[in-house]
């Protein structure tokens, strides 16, 4: 039976798993899924006014990080995006 890929996106707040949900790999690129978890991440626990700092440019001042994607790939396949709430996306097979 072939191997599928898939991205296993899970949102906590804390420790407190708050969202879960699984997509056929091809469905959203890399760059479409880091867009979705900044989208996430901002609509979970940001305000307005952070949303938009973290669109400042990076050297401007009151540039905040908070929606930066760290990306992963030692084990597995992996991004993070947020603080507190916070979004993982990684490529899992099934």
């Amino acid at each position: 039976m072939a191997v599928k890929k898939h991205w296993r996106v899970v949102g906590y707040d804390s420790t407190t798993q708050i969202f879960e949900k699984v997509v056929p790999l091809g469905s959203l690129s890399q760059k479409q899924m880091a867009e979705a978890l900044r989208v996430l991440a901002a609509r979970a626990g940001l305000t307005f006014e952070e949303i938009l700092d973290c669109h400042f440019k990076k050297n401007a001042k009151g540039y905040r990080p908070l929606l930066e994607v760290q990306i992963e790939t030692r084990a597995k396949f992996s991004m993070t995006c947020g603080e507190n709430p916070y979004f993982i996306a990684t490529v899992v097979e099934t």
